[in-house]
């Protein structure tokens, strides 16, 4: 593939790119990874610089995107909303000094750097479903320059090509390989759905063999599981959809069980806005925990995948995430890999 195609792109959804898109964005991923390990010097974006804007709270995301743009010779801005900027804000929820509009910053940086960045989900759009991509999709359309969604309330698509690159480092193929995306329990139910919505539609575009296991009441966004099931008959894969916890578990190679929240949470049309009623929906499954009598039910060669951090003791025990099946950290490195391969591609 002509790696021309990717150049000046917006990164928001992995919907956006095609199966073979997404093995040249691994393909590429694995090279800049070897070359790392070589001690290889690779500035692909000598000069070049990324803004990021992180509305919420990072670790792996923000280091994995600074350490990146260091490694390929150019700078990330890092660019708090409320701190280091006025926080960029849609027409309607604007406030006097303290915001300013999505399109005169997206105007502004476009004329400065290569690409934009940005991490929104949760309270700064009131929980408000789709709001923070909405956003996103704005900064796009005013912005010259690509804009990568580093999560927002609907997709994480740079997660979900480190879970990608993941799989295919464990067992050099995605083909046969079941892939279980479930739901855990956490004491905390502002959790976003853009980690399993994203990983399910990583999963399902490379003809895995995916399962979707939840409660009733933690529904994904029916948009995705349509998309995940068209895109699995079309890779040769499959798509199902299971409310027992052991019967995703049962013969899995890759087992992800990470909380998301329940529907009440949103606002209306889609939610009720109501934390309790979530609350009482997640306190009513505390048994959906990945131990080590659940990682037994797998596949011999399972794997434990979690995007961190884990809620421990709630959503995984310490036997599993720190035991010899935990690919969490390799996960998690591989967000420096698949970022810089992004960033290579999109921002030449």
């Amino acid at each position: 593939m002509k790696t021309e195609t990717f150049r000046n792109r917006d990164y928001l959804t992995l919907l956006d790119y095609t199966k073979e898109e997404v093995e040249t964005i691994l393909d590429v991923a694995f090279e800049l990874k070897r070359k790392r390990a070589l001690g290889e010097k690779h500035h692909l974006l000598e000069d070049k610089s990324l803004f990021l804007i992180f509305y919420n709270q990072s670790l792996r995301t923000r280091n994995s995107f600074e350490a990146g743009m260091t490694q390929l010779g150019g700078h990330a801005h890092f660019l708090q909303p409320g701190g280091a900027i006025y926080a960029p804000a849609m027409e309607g929820r604007e406030v006097a000094y303290s915001t300013e509009r999505v399109a005169d910053v997206a105007r502004t940086l476009a004329r400065m750097g290569e690409a934009i960045a940005i991490r929104c989900y949760g309270d700064p759009v009131d929980w408000e479903y789709g709001a923070a991509h909405e956003m996103m999709r704005e900064f796009a359309r005013w912005s010259h320059i690509p804009i990568i969604n580093m999560e927002c309330d609907k997709y994480h698509p740079c997660q979900a090509m480190a879970d990608l690159m993941t799989v295919k480092e464990k067992f050099g193929t995605f083909k046969g390989i079941k892939f279980n995306m479930s739901w855990a329990y956490s004491p905390s139910v502002h959790k976003p759905r853009a980690v399993p919505q994203s990983a399910i539609i990583a999963a399902a575009k490379v003809g895995m063999e995916v399962t979707l296991a939840h409660p009733k009441g933690m529904e994904l966004d029916p948009e995705v599981l349509s998309a995940c099931e068209q895109m699995s008959a079309a890779a040769g894969g499959s798509f199902k959809l299971t409310n027992s916890f052991d019967e995703g578990m049962t013969d899995a190679h890759v087992v992800y069980p990470k909380a998301w929240c329940g529907t009440p949470i949103f606002k209306a049309p889609v939610g009720e806005s109501s934390d309790k009623k979530t609350q009482q929906m997640f306190d009513a499954n505390k048994d959906w925990i990945c131990d080590q009598a659940h990682m037994e039910m797998a596949d011999k060669s399972a794997i434990y995948m979690h995007c961190l951090p884990c809620d421990r003791g709630h959503e995984v025990t310490n036997e599993v995430i720190d035991g010899p099946q935990s690919a969490a950290f390799d996960e998690a490195e591989n967000r420096l890999h698949a970022q810089k391969a992004v960033m290579s591609l999109i921002m030449r």
